[in-house]
């Protein structure tokens, strides 16, 4: 804090402003009669003083945030991320602070010497620090907001669901076939209204940030999932995308579906099309990979929807059609060793949605689909990338039909209100799925036997 008192100072926020230049000040602002009666109006210079210190005082509100301000238990952030935002925000700060120096010494000359020229130069120096200063507070206020969220009754809910992210990195990376460096921090969640979660990835600009470079994975989570954590599988398929990113994955994944779709005598169409569904693709099956069969389900949460919406096309979008969306997964459910619920999956769905004319997909992927489908899910998780250390991602992971089984006995333990012991975090998801299908205890039982066991971690 006394570098802000002391650069207030330096601005001339109190003792120039105020008591250096006061006679120069009464004899502009009373007039050559020096009528003190003139004092009660509207002046001048004052008015200029108060445009600077303005500027100054909004540069030394928009300070670093303090390590304890959010609170000190588990669920306050912890001291990297409020480092990192700091960083961020310091370096930004540096330029305002010299901004309002600037401003400080344009609005003394104004003072001094009030013609037109001065005082525009004044209004354009105040006007640069003004813009600097919004960008400033848009980056101070959404992690102030983020932040403050700790501090509320869903705290707890999120240091669960950041504990949850914490684990899909450290399965990752204990399971590489090459040492690679540590990214730090780690992912942090929070709560938005809305339909569905969302994630920003580390080391992008973010509009909400003023485009300014993200210090790290945020995970946006709707409300109403964190109220049903069995629909918390969109953890994993965020924190997929964010993985994709800090492995070094976003080119190479897209490269190697298109080399392998147009060798296998796709159309450049076709290939494009794949291709563009990269990201959505790697993350639905990085998720499945991470959090195994019930994880399908949460997907069909989000993909079943009326027929016209659920398969409908639409040309370049990220996502794949919701309706191919989950035979992708399912098929990847098959190449896992769980034939009989990834065919239990298609039936459902293809009992939903029997008729594909009920879209717009165009009948060219329709037609190549299977192949397609079989080839891609094949490139991203069965075929060995140096950014893996030269492991496929379904090793890296290694769900095994044997962890479906450790789930299994979560889901009842967390039924009963018992701990479920020391399963991974990310498998307290399919854990509760399990529960809610078997009915092994009402809805808000699990729910909150879900996050205790996650808080107790």
């Amino acid at each position: 804090m006394n570098g802000l008192l002391e650069t207030l100072t330096s601005l001339g926020a109190e003792n120039d402003f105020g008591n250096r230049n006061s006679s120069a000040l009464e004899s502009w602002e009373l007039g050559s009669n020096g009528n003190a009666s003139q004092r009660k109006l509207p002046s001048f210079k004052p008015w200029l003083r108060v445009q600077a210190l303005n500027v100054v005082r909004h540069a030394a509100a928009l300070r670093p945030f303090r390590h304890d301000e959010f609170g000190t238990d588990a669920a306050s952030p912890s001291d990297a991320h409020i480092d990192a935002v700091n960083e961020l925000i310091s370096s930004l700060r540096v330029q305002l602070l010299d901004m309002s120096k600037r401003v400080g010494r344009t609005a003394e000359t104004a003072m001094n010497k009030p013609d037109t020229s001065h005082l525009q130069q004044l209004m354009k120096e105040k006007d640069q620090a003004h813009d600097w200063v919004r960008t400033i507070e848009q980056i101070w206020d959404f992690y102030f907001e983020l932040f403050g969220q700790r501090q509320t009754q869903f705290g707890n809910w999120l240091l669960g669901c950041d504990r949850i992210a914490l684990d899909c990195y450290q399965d990752i990376y204990m399971g590489l076939g090459m040492a690679k460096s540590i990214p730090a921090p780690a992912p942090f969640s929070y709560m938005r209204t809305g339909f569905s979660p969302a994630t920003f990835r580390r080391g992008i600009p973010l509009t909400k940030l003023g485009k300014q470079i993200n210090p790290f994975p945020l995970i946006q989570l709707p409300y109403h999932r964190l109220v049903n954590p069995w629909t918390l599988g969109a953890i994993l398929h965020e924190v997929s995308h964010n993985l994709q990113t800090d492995l070094n994955l976003r080119q190479a994944v897209p490269r190697a579906i298109a080399q392998r779709l147009l060798k296998a005598g796709m159309s450049r169409n076709v290939a494009t099309i794949w291709t563009n569904w990269h990201s959505e693709t790697f993350a639905d099956l990085s998720g499945l990979l991470l959090g195994g069969p019930a994880i399908v389900a949460s997907l069909m949460d989000i993909a079943a929807r009326s027929p016209e919406s659920t398969q409908y096309f639409h040309p370049g979008a990220p996502h794949p059609i919701p309706y191919l969306r989950v035979f992708i997964s399912v098929e990847l459910l098959r190449r896992m060793g769980f034939p009989q619920a990834a065919e239990r999956y298609r039936q459902m769905w293809m009992r939903i949605y029997p008729d594909t004319r009920a879209g717009n997909i165009p009948s060219e992927v329709l037609e190549t689909f299977d192949k397609a489908n079989k080839l891609v899910v094949d490139t991203i998780c069965y075929t060995p990338y140096q950014e893996l250390g030269n492991k496929t991602l379904a090793e890296v992971t290694g769900f095994k039909p044997q962890h479906q089984r450790m789930i299994e006995e979560a889901g009842e333990r967390l039924a009963a209100g018992n701990d479920p012991g020391i399963i991974p975090e990310r498998f307290l998801i399919p854990a509760s799925r399990l529960a809610l299908d078997r009915r092994l205890a009402e809805p808000k039982i699990i729910t909150k036997n879900f996050y205790s066991a996650l808080a107790r971690r």
